[in-house]
């Protein structure tokens, strides 16, 4: 890092910081605080929730995800276009019509107070912890790789967004979110161009994305039914329109973004400008790392991208056996890089052969270096993470750009980070104040007794973030695991939501019964899953969620519910029937 790099990282850091917290000062009352004044455009209600969802963990890990197992990875977004129109058509025109604050004070007319409560904290708990995850995330790969405090970092990103955020409330996270957006398109822009700019002079754009093709980085589409594949053509569809479904349609992150519009309409085109623009978003990402994996076929890289593992190892007794896997790999890259080169001019199936044979060397040469990396960590009685998806795109950005463009793509990424915090904390402050405090323990107050409270819980929130962040551990992925804590919850929270729009006679003593045992199934079979007791890939586990709340509370209503719900029900049991037959099929092979 030079001196460039600083002044454009603090520079862009500060003047979003500022110009948020002047733009939106002196909030009057608790409406212009949790709801911007509902005066948000369309294109800003876009841009906003697209902030809230892009966090720093989608810059730095789908590169990285990229890198390693290709473009797959866009398949989880499939469903999003969908889950949009649902939204447009059925959420926000009763959202609206309601004039509610928090998506959960609707559950408490249709059906009590306890389903409201219950509701809200099932969201404070998983957006809680994600909110920590999305500070935790970029301070542990940047203090890894730059040599930082770790917990300098955390509270750094924390204190900055906690200042905009507590002065502006929801105004000035949308107001901010704009400016960030506008930092993110541009570096990740510039990165992609410099990229391509940097691969040998014969090694056009078209011919980087064969060489990908031919190591298997540009399989996009998966229509197979394999649960050992986690991301296929079926999963996105299904299992990730139930997550942008309830994401988008009751998760108050998201829901708060467009509560803050104009009118139905503006609500309505900012949530599709989304849907149009977030999977094109995402494989323009996923792009950029499949072009720094063929960067690296022709420039030597690292057998491991954390540094900080390669310096446990090195100072371990494992260190003459990892010099050694280095070497190796080093062999094995001067001889892919004249196979790649030959390949580029001439695409034969004997040369692709080739690429496939030294790309299997290489991953078995990587899977090694791990294994040295945990005895390592053995021996000295450490727990540094073995798996570098996230730290491939940081290793490029400071290895390989110029001056101030470093500190730009570390904008980058400070800037996704607060953005999506913003939007937790605001939201986080928002359920606290109206679905908890207001509701049960503080009735009958000033609205600016109710201003003062949102924002103190956002101040607490922020500190909780910042105390979360510093427990955190880094997960296999870090984008997974901020997917997979949203995915324990999600289906839950959207079946609670679609019995209350679409089941009018299940009433709310069946739906709070049924929203606790869901959640304790789902986190059971999310733990059989993990210990390989059955094979669930957690994008199902929404797709689950959501089927278990509806069914489990129509059973418990059964003589209540209407003679063609009675035919719903049966049309759920059977449907969720075959999906436990797919599962047990799938984890006996």
């Amino acid at each position: 890092m030079q001196v460039l790099d600083w002044i454009v990282l603090i520079g862009t850091l500060l003047a979003i910081v500022i110009y948020g917290t002047w733009k939106t000062r002196g909030s009057k009352n608790v409406e212009d605080y949790l709801k911007g004044g509902n005066e948000a455009k369309w294109w800003t209600i876009g841009l906003s929730v697209m902030a809230t969802q892009a966090s720093a963990i989608t810059f730095l890990s789908t590169p990285g995800q990229a890198f390693h197992d290709g473009m797959g990875f866009v398949q989880f977004y499939f469903g999003l276009p969908i889950a949009m129109i649902i939204i447009c058509l059925v959420f926000i025109p009763l959202y609206y019509r309601l004039q509610v604050y928090t998506a959960y004070e609707f559950l408490e007319n249709r059906f009590d107070i306890k389903t409201r409560s219950l509701t809200a904290i099932l969201f404070l708990i998983q957006r809680g912890l994600a909110a920590g995850i999305t500070i935790y995330a970029p301070a542990i790969i940047l203090s890894a790789v730059l040599g930082w405090n770790l917990n300098l970092l955390i509270i750094i990103i924390g204190v900055l967004v906690i200042i905009y955020t507590v002065s502006g409330g929801t105004k000035a996270v949308s107001i901010t979110q704009k400016q960030q957006m506008a930092v993110i398109f541009t570096g990740m822009f510039i990165a992609f161009f410099l990229i391509v700019s940097y691969l040998p002079e014969n090694i056009t754009f078209t011919k980087a994305l064969e060489i990908a093709g031919a190591s298997g980085k540009m399989e996009i589409l998966d229509f197979s039914f394999d649960f050992n594949n986690r991301y296929t053509f079926w999963s996105g569809i299904i299992g990730g329109s139930f997550l942008a479904l309830s994401y988008f349609g009751t998760d108050q992150s998201q829901v708060q973004r467009y509560l803050s519009g104009k009118s139905v309409k503006e609500m309505q085109m900012g949530l599709i400008f989304n849907g149009l623009l977030k999977v094109p978003m995402q494989f323009f990402i996923l792009l950029v790392g499949v072009m720094v994996f063929v960067f690296y076929q022709f420039n030597t890289a690292p057998i491991n991208f954390n540094p900080a593992a390669t310096e446990t190892v090195m100072n371990s007794s494992y260190a003459d056996a990892y010099t050694q896997l280095q070497q190796q790999q080093n062999g094995i890259f001067e001889e892919k890089k004249e196979v790649m080169l030959q390949y580029a001019d001439n695409k034969s199936e004997a040369l692709a052969t080739q690429i496939a044979l030294y790309n299997d060397d290489d991953r078995a040469n990587r899977e090694a270096a791990k294994e040295l990396i945990n005895k390592a960590n053995t021996e000295r009685v450490l727990s540094v993470e073995t798996n570098d998806k996230d730290y491939v795109f940081i290793h490029f950005i400071l290895n390989n750009l110029p001056r101030g463009l470093i500190g730009l793509l570390l904008a980058v990424i400070l800037s996704a980070a607060m953005s999506s915090t913003a939007s937790e904390l605001n939201a986080l402050s928002s359920t606290t104040t109206m679905d908890l405090y207001k509701r049960s323990y503080a009735q009958d107050k000033s609205p600016q007794h109710y201003l003062k409270a949102s924002k103190w819980f956002t101040l607490a929130w922020g500190v909780l973030a910042i105390i979360f962040a510093s427990a955190a551990y880094l997960a296999d992925n870090l984008i997974q695991l901020v997917n997979i804590i949203g995915s324990i919850f999600y289906g839950n929270i959207l079946g609670i939501f679609l019995l209350a729009f679409f089941f009018k006679h299940v009433r709310g003593n069946a739906v709070f019964i049924s929203a606790l045992i869901t959640q304790a199934l789902v986190l059971s079979l999310y733990l059989l899953d993990e210990n390989n007791y059955i094979n669930l890939p957690y994008l199902w586990l929404n797709f689950v969620g959501c089927f278990l709340a509806i069914i489990i509370a129509m059973l418990i209503e059964f003589k209540k519910i209407s003679k063609n719900n009675r035919l719903t029900l049966l049309f759920l049991m059977s449907i969720l029937a075959c999906f436990s037959y797919l599962i047990y099929k799938n984890s006996m092979s």
